[in-house]
C-alpha cells in the first residue's frame, strides 16, 4: 500500500550556476547563454519535490548573485533551504558547459567554493529528525579534505537516527583520481543502505563486470545496489535478488543530470511503498524525461506526468 505522507529526503553538496549555449557548438563562438543551476544533489532534490515528496538540501553558499540564483530556483521548485549556510569570504561556484562535435565538454570554477567549506558538524542533527532518506553523492567527497570528512559525519549522523543513507558515486574525473574515488566510496559503504554506480564507474574505479561489482558492493554494505546502464536501463540487486529493467526509448538532447533523476525516482518509489521491479522502472522512467530536455533537471515530470508516462498512457498536448 502506498503511503499517505512520504517522510522527507535529505539531499546534502554543491550546487552551482550553470552557464551554458542553447545550440551546440563551441562557447566561444556563442551569441547568447543560457543561466541555469546545477548540482547532484539538488537536482536529486527537484526531482522529489516535483513528486511529491518533501525534500531538503544542505549546503553552502557565497553572499552573492550566483548564490541568490541557486536559492531562488530551489526555493520555487519547493525545496527546503532552511539549512543553506552563507559564507561572505567564499565564492559560489561555477560551471560552463558545451557540446563539440557530439561530446559535452565542462568546465568547472568552484575552487575554494563556499561549498567546499562543507565539514564535519555543518548541520545540526535535528535537521535529520523525521526524515527517510539522506542522500549523499562523491562528488562531495572530492571538493576537499574538509568535505570529505563530511560525508563520513553525514552517514554516521544519520545512521545514529534511524535514517536511511543512499549513495551515487557520481564520479568526477577532473576531480580526483580512480584510486582515490574508489577508497573514499569503499570507506563509506559500510554507512550506506542504498548505492547508485554506472557501469562505466565500475570499470574505471574496480575494474570489475557488472556482476562482480554487485556481489563485491554488497559485501561492503549496502542491502541495494543499483547499476545504471544509461538508455539500456538497470541491473540491481536487491537484498540478495538480482533484478533488471529495461530503459525506456528517448530522444536524447542533454544527458547531463539523468544519473540524478534516475536516483529521485528510486527513492520517490521506495517511498511509496513499490516493489523492486517498479523502483527500478521507475527511476529508468526519470532518466529517460530529464535526457529529452536541455539542462540538469528541466524536464523532470510531475507525479501525474510520471504516472501516465509508466502506464503508457499518450499525451496528446492538445
Amino acid at each position: 500500500m502506498e503511503a499517505s505522507k512520504p517522510r522527507q529526503v535529505i539531499t546534502a553538496g554543491e550546487t552551482m550556476a550553470l552557464v551554458v549555449p542553447p545550440d551546440p557548438g563551441r562557447l566561444r563562438h556563442a551569441t547568447n547563454l543560457l543561466l541555469s543551476i546545477g548540482g547532484a544533489e539538488s537536482n536529486v532534490a527537484i526531482g522529489l519535490a516535483r513528486l511529491g515528496i518533501p525534500s531538503s538540501w544542505i549546503s553552502a553558499l557565497g553572499d552573492d548573485e550566483l548564490g541568490e540564483l541557486i536559492l531562488n530556483r530551489l526555493r520555487a521548485e519547493g525545496v527546503d533551504t532552511g539549512a543553506v549556510k552563507r559564507i561572505s569570504d567564499r565564492p559560489t561556484g561555477l560551471y560552463l558547459r558545451e557540446e563539440v562535435a557530439g561530446r559535452l565538454r565542462v568546465y568547472y570554477y568552484r575552487s575554494g567554493s563556499a561549498a567546499a567549506t562543507l565539514s564535519p558538524a555543518a548541520f545540526d542533527p535535528a535537521t535529520l529528525h523525521g526524515a527517510s532518506f539522506l542522500h549523499l553523492t562523491g562528488i562531495t567527497g572530492a571538493l576537499s579534505p574538509e568535505c570529505a570528512d563530511f560525508l563520513q559525519w553525514a552517514a554516521t549522523t544519520a545512521r545514529d537516527a534511524d535514517v536511511r543513507v543512499s549513495y551515487d558515486v557520481n564520479y568526477r574525473s577532473r576531480l580526483w583520481e580512480p584510486s582515490a574515488a574508489q577508497a573514499a566510496t569503499e570507506a563509506l559503504l559500510p554507512l550506506v543502505d542504498v548505492v547508485f554506480v554506472s557501469d562505466d564507474e565500475l570499470a574505471a574505479l574496480w575494474n570489475l563486470e557488472t556482476d562482480q561489482a554487485l556481489e563485491y558492493l554488497t559485501k561492503a554494505g549496502p542491502a541495494e545496489v543499483v547499476v545504471k546502464l544509461g538508455a539500456r536501463g538497470c541491473v540491481a540487486l536487491i537484498n540478495g535478488e538480482r533484478l533488471t529493467s529495461a530503459g525506456f526509448p528517448a530522444r536524447q538532447i542533454d544527458p547531463i543530470g539523468a544519473g540524478d533523476a534516475f536516483a529521485a525516482g528510486y527513492l520517490a518509489a521506495s517511498l511509496w511503498g513499490w516493489a523492486p521491479e517498479k523502483r527500478l522502472r521507475t527511476a529508468n522512467a526519470m532518466g529517460a524525461f530529464c535526457v529529452q530536455t536541455l539542462g540538469d533537471y528541466e524536464g523532470l515530470p510531475s507525479r501525474r506526468e510520471l504516472d501516465a508516462f509508466l502506464e503508457q498512457i499518450p499525451d496528446l498536448g492538445r
